[in-house]
């Protein structure tokens, strides 16, 4: 099988896997779109319109960092977002605990199998919200 650069996932789903850390443990990350699939932010898995309520949120902290800072740039701004400690899709675990678990925080039926407690202290014990901070340098 061959892998063309249209097969590798857009430029804004790269920094965001890099800044989850999805990108370690998978050679081919780059291209493999199970990393981190459109319905990410979307309700479909093709992408497109329309948001899911992660993608919704994300679009809403655009709006408030231009609205505080001005010029924007997508790493901080999922940050921020994650840094809010909201619960998108309203299944009780935040979207920072969800990208932590790898389920979707834009789908009340994507959860994590630890209680929200179990979840909690690994997430602290590995750094907590520090560790999606944007990267000053892409990992290699």
């Amino acid at each position: 099988m061959f892998l063309t650069c249209a097969d590798a996932m857009p430029k804004f789903r790269l920094q965001a896997a890099r800044q989850f850390h999805y990108d370690q443990g998978n050679p081919l990350w780059e291209y493999d779109r199970r990393v981190m699939a459109c319905s990410y932010c979307h309700v479909k898995e093709s992408g497109g319109a329309p948001w899911n309520s992660f993608g919704q949120a994300l679009q809403e902290q655009f709006r408030a960092d231009a609205a505080v800072a001005g010029k924007n740039k997508f790493p901080q701004v999922l940050y921020d977002l994650l840094k809010a400690g909201q619960d998108s899709d309203g299944d009780s675990y935040s979207d920072a605990l969800e990208v932590f678990a790898k389920t979707l925080p834009g789908d009340a039926t994507s959860k994590p199998e630890k209680t929200v407690a179990e979840l909690e202290e690994e997430f602290e014990a590995v750094g907590g919200i520090s560790q999606f901070q944007p990267l000053s340098q892409p990992r290699k």
